[in-house]
């Protein structure tokens, strides 16, 4: 059974996992309201996708009408 001789260094760690960082998601615009929104979702402006209504979006409530 393999057994590590010495610790491996944050450095090495790091090396090691350099492609683990995380990156920022892709955005691109809607074609109906041209809102950004991430690829292969539904728009969260307008709730359209592949060019038809795919959600109900619901109106945002205002706080001075309370």
């Amino acid at each position: 059974m393999g057994v590590p001789k010495r610790r491996v260094s944050h450095a090495r760690q790091g090396e090691r996992r350099s492609h683990l960082a995380i990156s920022l998601p892709k955005v691109e615009a809607c074609p109906h309201c041209h809102a950004p929104k991430q690829p292969h979702h539904a728009c969260p402006v307008c709730g359209y996708y592949a060019g038809r209504q795919a959600i109900e979006v619901k109106a945002a409530k205002d706080e001075s009408a309370s």
